[in-house]
């Protein structure tokens, strides 16, 4: 944003107003992290805010605070509605176009009038939003919304709900701090908020030592499945809708379970497919290492896009079909 901008947000924001919050569909630990990190900002500050997500939100997320003030769209549509329509602000957080939101939720946006303001670490932004904090050198929006409140010149209202939220954010974006895009400056934003008092350690428990049983036979399953392909230094796995539905698969157990893939020795690039046939579509999630664009390769072959390191894309072709093709275009695909 440019220091005009801010200053605009900043008169928008001086006076107690109705803001709608929205993450991206499906969402994980930096869309809720960020979207509820904004939320207890502006509460403080005297706002009607509203988190409004598309669809559910995965079970390894609820215990964040606010958690339970979220509106769900798809399953609380009236309500839903009625906020964003009563809205003066919207926000939406952690995604640039808004086709990642659902055709219902899209086409009602598109018929409001009030201004939209739009953080978001993806490439490609698309133009609806009257403020745009858009920049890919960020590992996760949350770290994007300590920037803004930091911009903002309101740092005061940091308190350990907020850096909780962000923190949840920074950790699930980053790898644990594991991916090229945690810089210096994302240690010292997780430095303050650990100085606020937040509980990193238990934030690691609950996010990464809290799953169920059905998840841990998801994981064995997935890789199971997995595939080596050495002569194009990649690696692959899938499961299948009745996989799935065998293990009694709830939303958010597949989790990070496309980075097992790439954790293999000589591996630079790493495939996850999971069949959803109620939607008629292949889910994938790409991994890369190094210089390999997974973000390129999603957009030019599977209808997605992400970051460099970290995309998705989806198929509406079946399962194996879709992991041929896969295979199909590694032969003409160079990974160094």
């Amino acid at each position: 944003m440019t220091p005009e901008d801010i200053a605009s947000v900043k008169q928008l924001l001086a006076s107690p107003r109705k803001i709608a919050i929205i993450p991206h569909r499906n969402p994980d630990g930096d869309a809720m992290g960020s979207t509820l990190g904004l939320y207890h900002f502006l509460k403080q500050k005297g706002h009607e805010a509203a988190v409004i997500a598309p669809n559910e939100f995965p079970d390894f997320l609820a215990w964040l605070p606010g958690a339970d003030t979220v509106k769900v769209f798809e399953r609380e549509n009236d309500v839903a509605v009625k906020i964003l329509q009563e809205a003066d602000i919207i926000f939406t957080l952690d995604f640039n176009t808004l086709g990642r939101i659902g055709d219902q939720m899209e086409n009602l946006l598109k018929s409001l009038t009030v201004p939209f303001i739009m953080i978001d670490h993806h490439q490609k932004p698309d133009d609806y939003a009257a403020y745009m904090f858009s920049d890919t050198s960020y590992g996760s929006t949350c770290e994007m919304i300590y920037h803004f409140i930091s911009a903002l010149g309101e740092k005061e209202y940091l308190n350990t709900a907020v850096a909780t939220c962000l923190y949840t954010g920074i950790v699930t974006d980053s790898g644990s701090f594991r991916y090229p895009s945690t810089t210096g400056t994302t240690h010292r934003v997780v430095a303050e908020f650990i100085d606020l008092g937040i509980d990193n350690s238990n934030i690691h428990s609950l996010l990464f030592d809290n799953h169920s049983h059905a998840r841990i036979q998801i994981l064995a399953k997935a890789l199971q499945n997995l595939k080596v392909l050495p002569q194009y230094k990649t690696s692959y796995t899938a499961l299948s809708q009745e996989e799935l539905a065998s293990f009694g698969h709830n939303k958010g157990d597949t989790e990070g379970i496309v980075n097992y893939g790439l954790s293999m020795k000589g591996i630079k690039f790493t495939a996850f497919f999971t069949e959803n046939k109620e939607e008629g579509i292949v889910k994938i999630s790409f991994r890369s290492k190094g210089d390999f664009d997974v973000n390129q390769f999603a957009r030019d072959h599977f209808s997605g896009g992400g970051h460099i390191n970290a995309a998705g894309g989806k198929s509406t072709e079946p399962l194996e079909a879709t992991i041929q093709k896969f295979i199909t275009i590694l032969a003409h695909t160079k990974i160094d």
